[in-house]
């Protein structure tokens, strides 16, 4: 076998790459903030080979609006949830209706889309604590907190944003594809129904593309919430010819930004899977 040029890049040299080239631009417009912690991680399903890996990825935080997967899950293998379009829930009293897209009656699809958190917190309420603790430890999800932190209104209530719950970006991967194996103990239609709600429009290289952003800040010693150190999440799954690819990216700054940070770590993922994608095409 000859005997590699000097200088010559490897397959995974050039993708390695092709992250940083795609990844860093975002990162060091907003100096002289820095990613306090940062991560990729992109992975085949059928044999959990990793695909693409930037940055750390063992290191816990709170799921925030990525939950919103988990929830689809449990609501729809317990009844609650019927489908992409039932049920309709109408705002309740109190409900955060800051973004206009969160105002008015909200379906599943809608609900997963718009990221509406009150209508998380109504499907909480139907679920009840005792129910979702029990989803919860068969799913292995995280450290399974529900109980809340200094802070918190009503703590447990909200216990997935910024809040006690909290869970790794490998342990985000091991979770979605534990439930596209159908390793988890739910019905495969609450998988079925779960997955549809999460398509979104987008298609790098081509593939079909499922996933769900989470934005959140930081705490204060004192339990009040730091808008100083947000983060961000994007997580979800792509599919083509039969190959299925699981991915999630974690990000994080140390001063304020001007964007949600879910919004930019699902603008960097699709951007940055397109090369991984492409070479995994057939």
């Amino acid at each position: 076998m000859g005997r590699m040029r000097s200088g010559a890049a490897t397959p995974l040299a050039r993708l390695a790459l092709t992250l940083s080239l795609v990844l860093a631009p975002a990162l060091l417009a907003m100096r002289p903030a820095a990613a306090a912690e940062d991560c990729l991680l992109v992975t085949d399903l059928d044999s959990g080979r990793v695909l693409a890996k930037q940055g750390l990825c063992a290191a816990r935080h709170p799921p925030n609006s990525t939950f919103k997967v988990v929830l689809a899950l449990m609501g729809y293998d317990a009844g609650i949830l019927k489908s992409d379009s039932k049920p309709v829930y109408e705002p309740p009293p109190g409900a955060d209706l800051e973004r206009e897209v969160t105002r008015g009656p909200q379906t599943p699809r809608s609900w997963m889309k718009n990221s509406v958190v009150w209508y998380s917190e109504v499907l909480a309420a139907e679920l009840g604590g005792e129910r979702m603790a029990h989803y919860l430890k068969a799913f292995t999800y995280g450290n399974e907190n529900m109980g809340g932190v200094k802070g918190d209104a009503e703590p447990g209530k909200r216990y997935w944003i910024s809040s006690s719950l909290v869970i790794s970006p490998r342990e985000q991967i091991d979770f979605l594809r534990r439930m596209l194996k159908g390793q988890l103990p739910v019905s495969a239609d609450a998988v079925d129904e779960t997955i549809r709600i999460m398509a979104i429009d987008e298609q790098p290289a081509g593939w079909l593309t499922f996933g769900k952003t989470g934005s959140g800040f930081g705490r204060f010693p004192d339990g009040r919430i730091d808008r100083s150190r947000p983060f961000g999440w994007f997580v979800g799954f792509a599919r083509k010819d039969g190959h299925t690819a699981v991915f999630v990216r974690y990000t994080s700054l140390d001063m304020a930004s001007p964007e949600s940070l879910g919004l930019v770590a699902r603008r960097q993922t699709l951007a940055a899977l397109v090369p991984v994608l492409s070479a995994q095409a057939p």
